[in-house]
């Protein structure tokens, strides 16, 4: 089975960055860096403030889901900037390097291992931080679709792609009903919590089901990082043709979902290619400059910064050990 994955997940991900490669290539034929560049020049100063702002709400949130997973496991001793800068660059190493709620429990092993914790307390860690995401998704795109059903239509692949949506996946009624199913999903997920259902037992650890006071919490912090995230786009895009929040968000989700499951690194290409696609009223230049502002604030200047965090920490480390040595010897 490991063998099939490992031939398996690669031809995923090559197909899907061909293809998200080729829609780019469509979609973008014939623009010029000037207009890119002007595009970028003429995105206002306090805009830029604003996709800032959004990026600290996002990454305030991602710390969120730590200390969530910390108090769910009955661990008070972390300092909150231990936890900040723990997620912090656990989060921009995995955005950039595929899959980012799914990778990092490296960068968290060693984190948190410093502090006491056991690998089982550290697998349910990453397990609820992931659960944390997928609920924030499920609950956003249950909400998005119930009130905005006519939003899927707007993923629409080009006419000559070897590839075609079936129709029923564009149609309002089965986008409405796929959102109230989602949203049935949370509402089981929150009586499960306030009855204390049986825990799951999952590959030789235990899943119990967080306290109705950590999961009041993860129905607001989930949803928040990807407020936050989809916030920098729309921050960045034109007021001219501009589709509108909700919209923002709604495409935003899908076609981060969707570069997710592509395990394409970072999903590069084919964020890009689903997100243009869905936005036909702005320019494609002034899209293109504002998947680029938030590449830049949600991927680029965070790997740049924990990468200083991994060195300092090392470094500190480092020091540690020397000195335990020394203390060692003089004894």
């Amino acid at each position: 089975m490991k063998t099939v994955k490992r031939v398996v997940w690669p031809l995923v991900a090559a197909t899907a960055l061909s293809l998200a490669l080729y829609f780019l290539y469509q979609k973008l034929h014939g623009l010029t860096w000037q207009e890119f560049e002007n595009d970028l020049r003429s995105i206002p100063p306090h805009h830029y403030g604003l996709a800032l702002f959004s990026t600290c709400v996002a990454y305030f949130a991602l710390a969120w889901y730590d200390r969530l997973a910390l108090i769910h496991l009955n661990i008070h001793h972390i300092s909150w900037l231990f936890i900040s800068l723990c997620s912090f660059t656990t989060y921009a190493l995995g955005h950039n390097l595929g899959a980012s709620v799914f990778s990092g429990a490296v960068v968290r092993y060693r984190a948190y291992t410093s502090k006491g914790l056991s690998p089982a307390q550290i697998a349910v860690l990453v397990t609820l931080c992931t659960f944390t995401f997928a609920l924030g998704v499920v609950i956003l795109s249950g909400c998005v679709l119930t009130i905005r059903p006519d939003l899927l239509a707007r993923i629409q692949l080009p006419e000559d792609s070897p590839l075609q949506l079936p129709g029923f996946l564009t149609d309002p009624l089965f986008a409405r009903t796929v959102g109230l199913l989602m949203l049935g999903f949370v509402a089981a997920y929150i009586i499960g919590s306030l009855m204390q259902m049986r825990p799951l037992h999952v590959r030789g650890f235990l899943l119990e089901y967080p306290r109705p006071k950590v999961m009041v919490r993860q129905l607001l912090v989930g949803p928040l990082e990807l407020l936050g995230a989809a916030g920098i786009i729309y921050s960045a895009l034109p007021d001219a043709g501009n589709p509108g929040y909700i919209a923002v968000l709604g495409v935003f989700l899908a076609s981060f979902s969707v570069a997710l499951v592509s395990n394409v690194p970072g999903g590069v290409g084919v964020f890009e290619a689903l997100f243009i696609a869905a936005m036909p009223e702005i320019d494609k230049s002034q899209v293109l400059a504002a998947l680029v502002v938030f590449r830049a604030f949600y991927f680029i200047i965070p790997l740049i910064i924990s990468l200083f965090i991994i060195a300092i920490y090392e470094r500190m480390q480092y020091k540690e050990r020397e000195r335990r040595e020394a203390a060692g010897t003089t004894g």
